[in-house]
């Protein structure tokens, strides 16, 4: 037998009246308690609903409209530390939500950077030497044993240290609404972002 939802449950897209409706609820009552929300607001919609709808569109602090090249810079930075934690990446980037940046990132910035030769799951140049020949690395190997040792060494140790200043990063309920790191792991953050940047901006020794 089809499953069939309640007749009073709607669906489809949002009218500004209940827009209007979830918005001066909130403003009342605040965000929280999705599930009876939409009862005591007078609305017809399921407590997903509202609070996507309130999440993505109607916050004061949500920004809409064009990606700024800057935003597109640091979404990129991010996206090469972070991967595709779109939560965590829309915490460090005041007014854009999560759902946002995924989007423009899928639809924009991943073929921008295939465009430009670059991986944009890895950040890794699509074709190089190596991927060519398979004995490169064993013939030409530009880094010494103790070099890569070191490299895997630092590697695990940023993972290490990213799962230990953010241990509250599993899913979040409906009643969880901070899109942003906590404040350890923020600093760390903008340490790692800073450090990338002031090392693309020394000029190598000649």
């Amino acid at each position: 037998m089809r499953n069939v939802l309640p007749a009073s449950v709607k669906k489809g897209p949002w009218t500004h009246e209940e827009d209007e409706l979830l918005s001066s609820y909130i403003a009342r009552e605040g965000e929280g308690q999705w599930q009876a929300l939409p009862k005591k607001a007078g609305l017809l919609r399921c407590g997903k609903s509202c609070r996507l709808r309130w999440m993505n569109y109607l916050r004061p602090s949500v920004k809409r409209g064009h990606i700024s090249a800057d935003e597109e810079d640091l979404i990129i930075r991010l996206h090469r530390l972070l991967g595709n934690r779109w939560s965590l990446i829309a915490g460090r980037i005041p007014g854009r939500t999560d759902n946002e940046i995924k989007n423009y990132w899928n639809t924009h910035l991943s073929k921008k950077l295939t465009s430009q030769g670059i991986d944009p799951k890895t950040h890794k140049p699509l074709s190089s030497p190596s991927s060519l020949n398979p004995n490169h690395n064993l013939n030409h190997s530009s880094s010494s044993p103790d070099q890569t040792k070191t490299i895997s060494t630092n590697s695990q140790e940023n993972i290490s240290n990213l799962n230990s200043i953010n241990p509250h990063s599993g899913p979040r309920s409906d009643d969880n609404l901070s899109h942003s790191p906590d404040d350890g792991f923020s600093s760390f953050l903008d340490s790692l972002i800073n450090d990338e940047m002031c090392s693309e901006r020394t000029p190598t020794a000649l």
